[in-house]
């Protein structure tokens, strides 16, 4: 798995010390600076504490199982913004030669969100999740007639122990983030159909 994270701090500076400190106890294989410059931190074959109690697809502690990437952006706690063209750019680069090196699957590029959806927002609703499948990363459903119900969520990859709504406002945040109400509607069945394939209409 491929997990991406906004930093959530003030500053660049101030989370990438945080990154490099022994004592903080989290870490990531790269962070990426609003400037697009990209900072190596683990090398991609050891394990980096970056998605804390998180889950994916039926299995447990995502850190061991994933690469973790954190992107310079105070987040909502901190004046929350959209994410720079350069900083883009240097994260698909980036990440276009982490999925080929490990041959990460289009599904299995995530937001620490989406593992952790009853605790994170990140990398949050103005994260640009289409740009990056158009770019061969990630995914991006069509919508389909559907109506499938939100447990569903589970059958792609969403941890069923989770708040059904903190799931669903997850979900919506990746995958519909114009419209992120928390609520399962006719388009978040579509969208969730359109992820799962034929089989699941």
């Amino acid at each position: 798995m491929l997990v991406l994270h906004y930093t959530g701090m003030t500053s660049g500076v101030a989370a990438i010390e945080r990154l490099c400190d022994p004592d903080a106890k989290v870490s990531a294989h790269y962070t990426v600076d609003e400037d697009g410059t990209v900072y190596a931190h683990v090398p991609e074959e050891r394990r980096a504490w970056h998605a804390g109690v998180s889950h994916w697809s039926g299995a447990d502690n995502v850190n061991s199982r994933s690469i973790g990437i954190e992107i310079v952006n105070p987040g909502h706690e901190y004046g929350y913004r959209a994410f720079p063209e350069a900083q883009i750019a240097a994260l698909i680069n980036l990440c276009g030669g982490i999925v080929a090196r490990h041959a990460i699957p289009a599904a299995r590029v995530l937001g620490h969100s989406d593992v952790a959806p009853a605790r994170k927002d990140d990398p949050g609703e103005l994260f640009p999740w289409q740009r990056l499948a158009e770019a061969g990363i990630g995914v991006w459903p069509q919508g389909v007639k559907s109506d499938l119900g939100a447990e569903a969520l589970t059958l792609y990859g969403y941890d069923p122990n989770a708040p059904q709504d903190k799931a669903i406002a997850a979900f919506q945040r990746h995958f519909r983030p114009k419209c992120l109400t928390g609520q399962w509607d006719g388009e978040c069945a579509g969208l969730l159909a359109g992820l799962l394939g034929p089989q699941s209409v």
